[in-house]
């Protein structure tokens, strides 16, 4: 049950590891909200039972902010006294959860991966919403989930308006189908996919160019993907980005793409 008051969540398995978010990261770290903001605060949002994927985030988003700061937030006390032993310049820990407390600071930026899995559907709206409200005004939240390894991985950017875009990210090597993603779609989605939700049918026509640009894998599989994305573009699917980003086997579309149905 979510609390009422303190820290608004529940504690997660915690499950982390070396390198399981570089996707997401590159990500994050080529969005405008890091690039344009005045204060680059950013928050890492449930990072488990070790300060390793916090310490990532904030390495990866200095090559780019050298100023950037990182708040690794969770709500396990414990977890937060672990993880406050490898704070250093540019990285703190708080106990905290949705509301994400910052003594009145809004961040830039919160990454909230593996968190809602546990979740029913009904309460991600709620969680979304309290998240979203202590953005900066131009901020973005990033919400999904990804595999052990960080091989397989899908998230939600969303604005203080709401949802504004979905990415896959696929390690493309031996990738037999891109429907693998459907294991690791983040809540708002992973039980919508069937058919006659448009998740499902993104995910059908994805597996449908992947399978008919087969001849290319004799390329390399990085030219079969852009050339599936490419197809998906062509039909008037509303895709994000340029090769740059589909060589690293990403996908972004809009959220309207893929929105649940009423």
């Amino acid at each position: 049950m979510v609390r009422a008051t303190g820290p608004q969540g529940r504690i997660t398995r915690g499950t982390t590891g070396v390198n399981r978010l570089r996707r997401v990261d590159r990500w994050i770290a080529a969005q405008p909200a890091l690039r344009r903001t005045d204060e680059p605060l950013v928050v890492d949002l449930g990072y488990g039972r070790s300060a390793t994927t916090t310490l990532e985030l904030r390495d990866r988003l200095a090559k780019l902010r050298p100023d950037v700061e990182v708040v690794g937030i969770e709500i396990d006390p414990e977890r937060v006294r672990i993880a406050a032993a490898a704070a250093r310049d540019g990285v703190t820990f708080r106990l905290g959860g949705f509301e994400i407390p910052l003594d009145g600071r809004r961040p830039a930026i919160v990454r909230a991966l593996n968190v809602l899995r546990q979740y029913d559907e009904h309460e991600v709206a709620g969680a979304w919403a309290t998240m979203r409200a202590q953005l900066q005004p131009d901020g973005l939240l990033v919400e999904g989930t990804c595999d052990e390894l960080g091989r397989v991985a899908s998230w939600v950017g969303l604005g203080a308006e709401g949802p504004r875009t979905f990415t896959i990210s696929l390690r493309l090597a031996e990738l037999e189908a891109p429907s693998i993603v459907a294991e690791r779609l983040p809540k708002a989605l992973i039980h919508r996919n069937v058919p006659g939700e448009r998740i499902h049918a993104l995910l059908t026509d994805l597996d449908r160019a992947w399978a008919t640009h087969a001849p290319l894998a004799v390329y390399g599989p990085v030219q079969r993907w852009i050339a599936s994305v490419e197809t998906l573009r062509a039909s008037g699917l509303a895709v994000h980005g340029s090769r740059a980003r589909w060589r690293l086997g990403e996908l972004t579309v809009d959220w309207a793409a893929v929105a649940p149905s009423p």
